[in-house]
């Protein structure tokens, strides 16, 4: 099979979706199948992986996204060969992947990786609320009922694609890890590289530090629990536009020997920054099946995370971490809670290793080929 998967950006750009990208092509590749990158910008970056495809594009700020409005010519010649698209971003990649395809018969998969109302609130705010959700629910229903199929990664994210009058029609796949490299990490980090003691109780949180993921909440939360909890300490992994107002909270408390912000954070050596931590945490509410808290549960580090579609798809309340409320306050004394009990956060690491196994990449993938499979036997025969 030859699959394409169309993305507004990829490598070298770090996140949630470009890594969703490169395991599935990985794993992919593995089975025997070819799989192309679609993607804009960075035309100069050399890649390390064969079969990443580049068209022009404008950076946008420092936010990662690529501003391409065309294919390139080697792009184009590449379309009419594929069997398959997958597209992960539904402005730019995904449309001109129904723009190129759909009149090839090749069907269009889309998954839908944003809570897209909530991003516009981050960072579009200066455009009035009703207009904005008029012209997002007005484009993404049109670009869905475009497409061949819509995947929701989470029952939370189904239920907002109904809600907010998108489809009802989204196939639930939900998103994969590849688990061994966090069961088994190769190089563990060991906290003392941090200043941390060796009895400290670490939180680790994963991710774009920007203001979409409820960063002031996380920041504002340990602070509080960090006056209670003389063994509480921080550790960030990820870049972004709240980076250095987290660290002036931090400063400003006189906290920065118990919090460590490493920036930008390879992939290839997350696993071993996790095994530092005892506690994965974010206070984000705009995922739809978030890698990082997979990741961390495969690391057999319990989650404590906020009630919200994505987030409570996958945190079990009480067995795998703890689900709170949205306040700082809550939100507090949900991490009080496990940093002061050891037998608990034993229990929970457990059962987070066991459910972290369902997500695997190998489980998933073959799902994915599934749907797949369904979707060109309804067009026809592979070429």
């Amino acid at each position: 099979m030859r699959i394409g998967m169309f993305a507004d950006m990829y490598k070298p750009h770090l996140s949630g979706v470009t890594n969703y990208i490169s395991l599935y092509k990985e794993r992919f590749e593995e089975l025997g199948h070819e799989v192309f990158v679609l993607t804009f910008g960075e035309t100069d970056y050399l890649d390390d992986e064969p079969n990443i495809v580049r068209s022009p594009a404008l950076a946008w700020g420092d936010t990662g996204w690529q501003a391409g409005i065309a294919l390139s010519e080697e792009a184009r010649r590449l379309v009419p060969t594929l069997d398959i698209a997958h597209a992960h971003h539904p402005f730019l990649a995904g449309r001109l992947a129904v723009k190129h395809c759909k009149p090839l018969g090749i069907p269009v998969v889309f998954t839908n990786h944003t809570r897209y109302d909530i991003y516009s609130d981050a960072y579009a705010s200066f455009v009035p609320r009703r207009v904005r959700m008029w012209g997002l629910r007005r484009y993404l229903r049109g670009f869905m009922h475009d497409v061949d199929c819509v995947i929701a990664p989470s029952p939370g994210i189904k239920q907002w694609l109904a809600d907010f009058g998108l489809t009802r029609d989204a196939v639930l796949l939900s998103n994969a890890v590849d688990t061994h490299p966090f069961m088994h990490p190769l190089e563990p980090i060991d906290r003392a590289e941090f200043g941390f003691p060796a009895d400290g109780i670490v939180f680790c949180y994963l991710g774009r530090v920007g203001p979409e993921k409820n960063l002031d909440v996380l920041i504002d939360a340990f602070i509080q629990v960090a006056e209670a909890e003389p063994l509480a300490c921080l550790l960030v992994l990820g870049d972004g536009p709240g980076r250095q107002e987290a660290q002036d909270r931090i400063s400003e408390h006189d906290l920065c020997d118990r919090a460590h912000f490493a920036g930008k954070t390879p992939y290839a050596i997350v696993p071993d920054y996790l095994a530092a931590a005892d506690i994965f945490f974010t206070a984000s509410v705009s995922e739809v099946h978030p890698l990082v808290i997979m990741e961390g549960m495969a690391a057999g580090l319990p989650a404590i995370g906020i009630q919200s579609p994505g987030v409570g798809d996958i945190i079990r309340d009480g067995v795998t971490g703890i689900l709170t409320g949205g306040s700082v306050d809550e939100f507090a004394a949900a991490m009080l809670q496990l940093a002061q009990n050891a037998e608990e956060r034993e229990r929970m690491a457990a059962a987070a290793i066991e459910e972290a196994e369902h997500y695997d990449i190998r489980i998933m993938a073959d799902k994915m080929l599934g749907l797949y499979t369904k979707l060109l036997d309804r067009h026809g025969v592979l070429r």
